[in-house]
């Protein structure tokens, strides 16, 4: 049985990708350092969610899903060097899908050792033990801000990316440098996936879509940045999670020269700000008030995938329209918060 090691598998995508592989019957195995970014509870319920007990994770040993037999977990931090080392011996996976990371633009600002320690240093440790290790296959998530100011739409993989606006989108293409340079000298097979504003059910609460809901149930106002003057290519995540299994379980596609690649993943279909708020106010059934206010540092004004290049060589396209994905998710933002 092929063996995948899911690095942030209590995280949003994580949590999704680590079911989805299990249900297909791979051997998986996750960990998380299950930090306070944002409130533990939910990467605790995640987890529950995939039929892992917390009582099992804080014993230090590795748990099992009572749901998933071929599911198990350990809490471990990219940034622990031996503990990652160890974690590869005693498994020697097949393939690894590095989904950790210090996430958000904002929090990058007042907190950067934090970027540093996880997305540079925690990524070179996953790194050197694929290479140590003989792992076949690396895929790793990249994201849409490493595409910064660039004023060119849709953006496609061949653009220039040496424009970052934030911190985080600039450890995010250090990774991609980083894995083109293992995979020339090492021969270490990588795929980078540049997601597109992902969304949906057990999605992160320092998302927009989160905030909103969160602020438009309690009466406060909501946080229109740039005036509302602002796109994303919204994602939902099982459009994001069907294309992460295709890149680690179908045949990588025939390649001359450094074994590394990097793709776009996302709807290909950016949506004003304000058209998003209003449909999320539509399923919420209460109408939001809102405070405008000018452009936030590191923000970008519009994203935008071309994602041709994941269609031609992995047969893949996001197929969830917002009239279908918002629905999925207010419907569990209201179960899980109970409002």
């Amino acid at each position: 049985m092929t063996k995948i090691l899911v690095t942030g598998s209590a995280g949003f995508i994580g949590h999704h990708l680590a079911i989805k592989l299990a249900e297909a019957g791979l051997e998986v195995v996750g960990i998380d350092n299950l930090n306070d970014y944002y409130d533990p509870g939910l990467k605790w319920s995640r987890l529950a969610e995939a039929g892992i007990a917390r009582q099992d994770v804080e014993s230090g040993e590795e748990a099992v899903s009572t749901k998933y037999p071929a599911y198990s977990f350990r809490k471990i931090g990219l940034e622990d060097k031996q503990a990652i080392e160890k974690l590869f011996e005693d498994h020697q996976f097949a393939k690894v899908c590095n989904l950790a990371a210090q996430a958000g633009v904002r929090y990058s600002l007042s907190n950067p050792s934090a970027y540093i320690d996880s997305n540079i240093s925690g990524f070179v440790n996953i790194l050197e033990s694929c290479r140590k290790t003989g792992v076949k296959h690396l895929v790793y998530a990249s994201s849409s801000s490493v595409y910064g100011l660039n004023d060119k739409v849709p953006f496609a993989e061949a653009d220039p990316v040496d424009q970052p606006a934030s911190l985080y989108a600039a450890t995010k293409r250090s990774n991609e440098l980083l894995a083109h340079v293992y995979s020339h000298l090492y021969q270490l097979p990588v795929t980078g996936l540049r997601f597109f504003t992902v969304y949906g059910p057990w999605g992160r609460p320092d998302m927009a879509y989160s905030l909103f809901s969160d602020a438009i149930l309690n009466d406060r106002p909501i946080k229109v940045f740039n005036h509302g003057e602002m796109s994303r290519d919204f994602t939902y995540v099982d459009d994001i999670v069907e294309g992460l299994y295709r890149v680690l379980c179908q045949p990588r596609p025939p390649q001359e020269g450094v074994a590394s690649r990097v793709y776009n993943i996302g709807k290909g279909q950016p949506v004003n700000l304000l058209t998003f708020i209003e449909m999320i106010e539509e399923c919420l059934g209460v109408k939001a008030k809102k405070e405008y206010l000018g452009m936030q540092p590191g923000d970008v004004e519009k994203t935008y995938a071309d994602t041709s290049a994941l269609e031609r060589d992995y047969n893949y396209k996001a197929n969830t329209t917002l009239d279908k994905g918002i629905p999925a998710f207010v419907r569990w933002y209201r179960e899980y918060y109970n409002v």
